[in-house]
């Protein structure tokens, strides 16, 4: 069902002023069907967006459809090939000082790749759809969603790499106790014409770094500074390489981490203080940059360690429908092999499969830290952990109603990580009672939300 949707004059200004880009695109309701498929299939295609259409891009002048059934058309080609649903969402939107209704179309990250009507392939990139045509490109663009996956693809060295390595050998003591490498590798088609996969180099292999060079390695740095970017200058010593199978990877890139950690002094007002970070969030980070990475890209995972920050590039996009919006509700394996297989081995480092962020933001919450920052920058999926502590609830609830009109108290109980309904209960009305907040009137005690005084207003001014 397509609903009509009334927004305020300062819902539609915002709307007017939206500035076209990677997310977000204006269109007259004069362009066709046709090539505004192309826009859509470019969104689903890359990390999602919005499409109004109705809004004449250049002039920035709201000109609707008449009518719902004068959309009919659009409608009808979009659905064909965007069908209403999860992944594809349409709502009319109409305010009270302009005729006409503008059709948006909300795309999110979809699981396979979506063609426009003209059957080809676009990719959102910047304010652009462009498509996607060469073969290489489209074979990227399919490990990126998932559907083929590098881990699979066979690795020109010998068979022994794998079949007599140390590593095979233990595992299958610990693991099958019974089985013969060889056998065994081939039940799990690690291995194949006499082949080893991407995935067994890269569990079982001793070197694997001598079979995939510059591919899979982890590199760490350590920069003497707060700044946005490290320097050759500000290097305290030569970048260290971790290198061996991937299970041996993750530990050693862990505790190396974990020393240069607990070198770190930093100056503050008290004098220098020690940089402290929850072991749990660096060994699960550290474990999804390895296990998810996209092992077709020639570079290593990088680990910056800055004064104030650790950055964990990953190379390669999110996978699949995987944003980092959804990230922390949503599961997809670039690597499903690397993923099951590694947490067969004994103490595996993805113990709970599927949680492992979760578990890194939960305890930098425990820490009173800020939670992990997740990008995407580039050609890496980039998380940060910042060396900052979490607002005070006060101050959460303040910046929430910088951006928002009013806050319920579930609402406050997301963004400042409290469980009790009556302990965040008391703290708006602490904010009732010092003249921040007020309620929100006409609202029953069971749908009670809250909005800012005009001392509020001022008082989140900051945040805005």
């Amino acid at each position: 069902m397509i609903d009509k949707i009334e927004i305020s004059k300062a819902e539609k200004q915002k709307l007017l002023n939206l500035e076209e880009g990677h997310f977000s695109d204006l269109k007259s309701i004069d362009v066709s069907p046709a090539k505004l498929s192309k826009a859509i299939s470019a969104f689903a295609n890359a990390e999602g967006g919005e499409l109004f259409i109705g809004i004449e891009d250049k002039t920035r002048v709201w000109r609707g459809f008449d009518s719902i059934e004068a959309a009919n058309a659009h409608i009808q080609v979009f659905e064909e090939c965007f069908p209403l649903g999860a992944d594809f969402k349409y709502d009319f939107l109409k305010t009270e000082d302009e005729d006409g209704l503008v059709l948006k179309v909300e795309v999110s990250k979809t699981r396979d790749l979506r063609t426009a009507t003209d059957g080809k392939v676009y990719l959102r990139r910047g304010a652009q759809s462009l498509p996607v045509t060469d073969s290489e490109r489209l074979t990227s663009l399919k490990r990126d969603k998932g559907i083929i996956s590098f881990e699979a693809e066979l690795v020109n060295c010998p068979e022994e790499e794998v079949c007599n390595s140390v590593h095979i050998i233990e595992f299958l003591i610990e693991v099958v106790p019974t089985g013969e490498p060889e056998a065994w590798l081939k039940k799990q088609l690690l291995l194949q014409s006499g082949k080893p996969t991407v995935a067994a180099v890269l569990l079982f292999a001793e070197e694997p770094q001598a079979a995939l060079p510059k591919r899979s390695g982890l590199k760490i740095y350590r920069y003497k500074t707060s700044g946005k970017e490290g320097s050759r200058e500000t290097l305290d010593f030569d970048p260290i390489s971790i290198e061996g199978n991937l299970y041996q990877q993750i530990k050693l890139a862990v505790d190396e981490t974990t020393k240069i950690i607990e070198s770190v002094r930093i100056q503050r007002m008290d004098g220098l203080v020690e940089v402290k970070y929850p072991h749990d969030a660096i060994h699960e980070i550290l474990t999804n940059a390895v296990i998810h990475r996209d092992y077709s890209i020639t570079d290593d995972i990088h680990v910056r360690i800055f004064d104030n920050r650790i950055e964990i590039l990953s190379p390669g996009t999110l996978a699949g429908h995987v944003t980092p919006d959804n990230i922390l509700s949503e599961r997809f394996a670039r690597n499903p092999a690397i993923v099951r297989l590694i947490n067969k081995f004994p103490d595996p480092p993805n113990k709970d499969v599927g949680e492992g962020l979760n578990t890194a933001f939960e305890s930098m919450q425990k820490l009173k830290l800020k939670p992990p920052v997740i990008e995407q920058e580039g050609g890496y999926v980039k998380v940060i952990l910042k060396h900052e502590s979490l607002a005070t609830s006060e101050e959460a609830i303040l910046k929430y109603l910088s951006e928002n009109e009013n806050i319920a108290n579930r609402e406050a109980r997301e963004i400042c990580f409290i469980e009790s309904e009556n302990k965040m209960k008391r703290i708006l009305q602490s904010l009732v009672s010092t003249g921040l907040l007020e309620p929100v009137p006409g609202r029953s005690q069971f749908h009670a939300a809250y909005q800012l005084t005009e001392a509020g207003r001022d008082a989140a001014k900051k945040y805005t």
